[in-house]
């Protein structure tokens, strides 16, 4: 099998929960490898991040560039290009610079290409068997992949359990001096934060979070009820924002909040990749929805298959007995 690279996504010396999962898919490849990281960036705070990683992989290639203070995926691409070993699995998370990055990353290499994996079931040879989602999460698809001319992935946030093992003892290689051209035709302007709502989210240990099953503006109330019954916060998923039933402050998802609580409630979540992208540290995960196919089940720990108009009065009513 050939050399398997995750690619670290960090910022502000803070590693990405995405990482330890990459390491945890590289194994699923090849139980019997070590992966690689590559960790891309400027500043003082990359060697904090080269060393941590460097106790889940065996080697981690550092490189350090000013034109790697935002995470432009052009630029990524060509280096990337220029310092990968022919033949390899190359894997991203499937988040905004992933799903720009590994598409043309893959033409570049020559090599297979296979975006938002759930699963990967194991090889044969060089054939490498794969679980992905399609047409919104109704379908799982069991696909298989060449791998013998190197692969490209994006694999979906928090579908792995993150390798905290921290055994691979790997050590840091600084291929800044093998970057090469790095020049692009995109240019960095802004990043452009959030507004800043009546709740922040991102510090909420408990969050009811309503999609498309609420179905009307009114019904929200039954989500704050429970809310408040739990000493939660109430979220959402992008349709609530895009009807103006919630602020864009309240939504989770890769175009909103990324947030970390410890209990989850996804009420009418269908449970898109782009809405679980925005959930990180493998919170508590509580599906009540009434479609049992919803992709979101897979990821949960407790699943209602019902509908969350009715169920949510009544667990409104029993918590506040308690």
């Amino acid at each position: 099998m050939a050399q398997i690279f995750a690619y670290i996504l960090h910022k502000d010396g803070v590693v990405d929960d995405t990482a330890l999962e990459l390491a945890a898919a590289a194994k699923k490849i090849d139980a019997g490898a070590t992966p690689n990281a590559i960790v891309v960036g400027a500043g003082d705070a990359l060697d904090g991040v080269c060393n941590d990683m460097a106790a889940s992989f065996g080697e981690v290639w550092k490189v350090a560039n000013d034109a790697f203070t935002y995470p432009d995926a052009e630029i990524v691409r060509k280096l990337l290009a220029n310092i990968l070993p022919a033949d390899s699995i190359v894997l991203f998370a499937h988040e905004h610079l992933g799903m720009d990055l590994a598409p043309g990353l893959s033409v570049k290499l020559d090599a297979a290409f296979v975006p938002d994996v759930v699963d990967i079931e194991g090889a044969d040879g060089s054939t490498l068997k794969l679980v992905r989602q399609e047409f919104g999460g109704a379908v799982s698809a069991h696909v298989t992949c060449d791998v013998s001319q190197g692969a490209v992935m994006t694999i979906r946030p928090g579908v792995f359990a993150a390798d905290e093992s921290k055994s691979a003892g790997g050590q840091v290689v600084d291929k800044s001096a093998e970057a090469g051209d790095l020049a692009a035709t995109r240019k960095f302007l802004e990043i452009v934060e959030a507004e800043a709502g009546d709740v922040d989210i991102t510090k909420s240990e408990v969050l009811v979070s309503c999609g498309r099953g609420i179905e009307d503006e009114e019904n929200l109330e039954l989500a704050f009820d429970l809310a408040k019954a739990m000493g939660a916060d109430v979220s959402c998923s992008r349709p609530i924002v895009d009807a103006k039933w919630l602020p864009k402050a309240r939504q989770v998802g890769t175009s909103g909040q990324t947030v970390k609580p410890k209990v989850y409630l996804a009420c009418g979540i269908s449970g898109s990749f782009q809405h679980m992208g925005g959930i990180k540290g493998n919170p508590f995960i509580v599906a009540i929805n009434k479609n049992a196919k919803a992709p979101i089940f897979q990821v949960a720990d407790v699943g209602i298959v019902t509908d969350m108009l009715d169920f949510l009065p009544e667990l409104t009513e029993k918590i506040e007995e308690l």
